[in-house]
């Protein structure tokens, strides 16, 4: 356990770029095989989301020296709630992923759906049309900086390390690949997984193209969080269309994409 706090607590750059490439093209690559929905030009497709990865990249990167700061100031300030228990190494680790991913996936996801000025930065990633493993950071810039200032948010309240921060980014990244994955799983190992952690037959719900359903399914990592705030929903993955039907600009057009938060349409009904 020592060395894997280690690793975390000075992981390289480079590994954190490597464990987000692999899991991407890892998927990317199932999805060629077992695919839930057959897409066409997908490599066309991805290089859209793949511009987006990157400003979510270079965002994330800007906050880091912020995330490392606020990660140290409450580790040294005894600060949050793993700074004042002392349990086992292995459960302050699943507790803080707990804590990071209500408050810095879950809870900002579904503050996205609820404000509106919010969901204008949001739009962007449920307008895809034909979601996979790249949609997963298909989020407008401004998206990315909500997010970022949620995690940090969660950090204090957690009083997370960096090392767990570390892990927790690299899961939730790999998580977030794995449910907008256009993967076909296995249905008894797909529902005995989808007790704990969201898959992508959970997820695939919320990009369904219209309400109810665009309104459920918030988590990233954990599935508990649906179904303990009762924000959960099923519908047959026959029945899915993705995209979102307040968006009629091309969802393939990075200069409409940007501009959705300060134009004059509406995008809720």
């Amino acid at each position: 356990m020592d060395s894997i706090i280690e690793y975390f607590q000075t992981i390289p750059s480079l590994h954190r770029t490597l464990i987000l490439v692999s899991g991407l093209l890892f998927f990317w690559f199932l999805e060629g095989f077992i695919p839930f929905f057959k897409h066409k030009s997908r490599i066309k497709h991805a290089s859209i989301n793949l511009f987006f990865t990157l400003t979510t990249l270079i965002v994330n990167f800007g906050f880091a020296f912020v995330i490392i700061f606020i990660s140290d100031w409450v580790s040294t300030s005894n600060i949050g709630l793993l700074q004042w228990i002392d349990w086992p190494i292995w459960s302050e680790i699943l507790i803080g992923i707990l804590v990071l991913d209500l408050i810095g996936a879950y809870t900002v996801h579904w503050l996205e759906h609820k404000i509106y000025w919010m969901w204008t930065f949001h739009v962007i990633h449920h307008s895809d049309e034909h979601v996979d493993t790249t949609t997963a950071l298909r989020h407008h810039p401004g998206e990315s900086v909500l997010r970022a200032i949620f995690t940090i948010v969660a950090i204090i309240i957690a009083g997370a390390p960096i090392w767990i921060v570390m892990i927790y980014q690299s899961v939730s990244a790999v998580m977030s690949q794995f449910n907008h994955a256009n993967i076909r799983m296995n249905p008894i190992v797909e529902k005995m997984i989808s007790t704990l952690l969201v898959t992508p037959k959970l997820h695939l719900v919320h990009h369904h193209h219209e309400k109810p359903f665009t309104d459920t399914n918030y988590g990233n990592i954990f599935s508990i969080w649906d179904r303990l705030f009762k924000t959960n929903s099923k519908l047959d993955t026959n029945d899915i269309v993705f995209g979102l039907d307040v968006y009629h600009k091309d969802p393939q057009n990075i200069k409409d994409l940007l501009s959705v938060p300060f134009d004059n349409e509406r995008y809720t009904v």
